[in-house]
């Protein structure tokens, strides 16, 4: 029993195949890579002060560019959003269409193809494959370095791409530092282990989504399933079909196209990745034989248990609901905390040392410093003011000038009298500095200490 646990797994050598899936696979995949390559290099005019690349992690700086919006080490909050939105709306349509992210846009799926259709260019397709392997001779030699080479080219690519987004991408070619040839490697190694080696292991042993995907699903959720009612019993095809003879002829070709090597006619599998390919390879067989396609489709339990009208695959159900009216709200949130966001922080810090000083008329003086900070594109001036209690007296008072996408640091100090402060007995109180612009206002509170 034990045996099966620690036997290793035999080496997959999935088949091409030919069909709707696949070229919809193709088209997602130049545009999923496209997206990755090409995006770093988007410009997008912020003005003199900050970078002009439409998305860019700025770890000098940080901050986060993405087009119109920044965000600010102190907004790390809106990370925490998007992690919720991207989660939740994973769900809402894992609930609706199954695994289609692993099978169509997660990157080990994407890189996963891009590294079997290089193989196949070499190498040829799954028999010619099979077959090499089991040579040792020059031919596998050449072929088998030419596989390796393309792969570590695809996977330098990847790593270079990556390292784009955190540094501005039109003149990183003149400014490899070791540090960023350290992170291209990096990310080049990790794409050349996965794509190349790990490939199905991945989605099978290291990620946890397919542990916990079943939990999204219901009897109407949009799965590959195969027609069991239809396709049993098996038998082999002699050009005529027996009246007790199920449509499946079991050419096992929709386990050799797939990318995890499972049997999709066992039933659903953790493993599967709802990719499409086996109902290419199933269509292709069928329409060789003069069969109806969908013997193996995309379809939901409830219509394959019952096959009405009216079990039929529905997009508006009330999982849908909950799911998009969350997705609703959360997005809600963001988008409204991103338009109302605020271009200007301040903070007061009391100075520890001396904690007060008590002035020859015995009014008491705290200093602070205090930090604005401007999040817009152009220089503003503002004005810092004590609006509570009414008796403070700010030194020096007046407007500061801020410079673009900076923190300005400065020096005050609040004087309270002494017949204000005898009334108070704790030797310590809040007093409320307001600093304002033309446009916005910011009030901020700090203590104050007499005693």
């Amino acid at each position: 029993m034990l045996e099966e646990y620690f036997t290793a797994k035999k080496r997959l050598y999935p088949q091409s195949v030919k069909g709707r899936f696949r070229r919809l696979k193709w088209i997602l995949n130049f545009l999923f890579l496209s997206l990755y390559l090409l995006a770093p290099f988007i410009p997008f005019d912020r003005g003199e002060s900050s970078p002009n690349q439409a998305i860019l992690i700025d770890l000098s700086n940080s901050k986060i560019y993405f087009f119109w919006i920044e965000i600010w080490p102190q907004e790390a909050f809106y990370l925490a959003g998007i992690l919720v939105t991207a989660a939740i709306l994973l769900f809402f349509v894992t609930s609706l269409f199954g695994r289609i992210w692993c099978g169509y846009a997660c990157f080990q799926t994407v890189w996963t193809d891009i590294f079997i259709a290089l193989e196949k260019i070499f190498q040829g397709d799954r028999n010619a494959r099979i077959i090499l392997d089991r040579k040792n001779n020059f031919e596998k030699f050449w072929r088998k370095t030419a596989t390796h080479f393309s792969w570590i080219v695809v996977s330098l690519i990847t790593g270079y791409g990556f390292v784009c987004y955190f540094n501005q991408a039109s003149s990183l070619h003149e400014n490899l530092t070791l540090n960023i040839w350290g992170w291209i490697l990096g990310i080049a190694g990790a794409t050349y282990l996965m794509a190349g080696f790990a490939r199905e292991h991945v989605c099978t042993y290291m990620c946890p989504y397919s542990r916990f995907q079943s939990a999204m699903f219901d009897n109407n959720t949009l799965i590959i399933s195969y027609d069991e009612k239809r396709g049993e019993p098996r038998g082999k095809w002699d050009g005529d079909l027996s009246k007790t003879q199920g449509h499946c002829i079991d050419c096992k070709q929709c386990v050799v196209v797939c990318p995890t090597g499972i049997d999709i006619r066992n039933g659903l599998q953790m493993e599967c990745i709802a990719c499409g390919l086996c109902i290419d390879a199933c269509d292709n067989v069928m329409e060789k034989i003069g069969l109806p396609k969908g013997l193996i489709r995309y379809d939901t339990m409830s219509h394959m248990l019952d096959p009405k009208p009216e079990k039929k695959f529905k997009i508006l159900k009330p999982r849908s609901f909950y799911y998009a009216s969350i997705l609703i709200l959360v997005f809600g949130i963001m988008i409204r905390s991103l338009i109302y966001k605020p271009t200007l922080e301040i903070a007061a810090i009391p100075d520890r040392n001396p904690i007060f000083v008590k002035l020859s008329d015995g009014s008491i003086r705290n200093g602070y410093t205090i930090k604005i900070t401007n999040k817009t594109h152009e220089k503003k001036i503002v004005t810092l003011k004590v609006s509570h209690p009414k008796q403070a007296i700010l030194k020096p008072s007046g407007s500061f000038d801020i410079n673009a996408n900076e923190v300005g640091t400065f020096k005050v100090f609040v004087t309270l009298p002494q017949d204000f402060l005898a009334q108070n007995e704790e030797g310590r109180g809040l007093i409320e500095f307001v600093l304002a612009d033309e446009k916005e206002e910011k009030n901020i509170q700090a203590v104050f200490i007499s005693k």
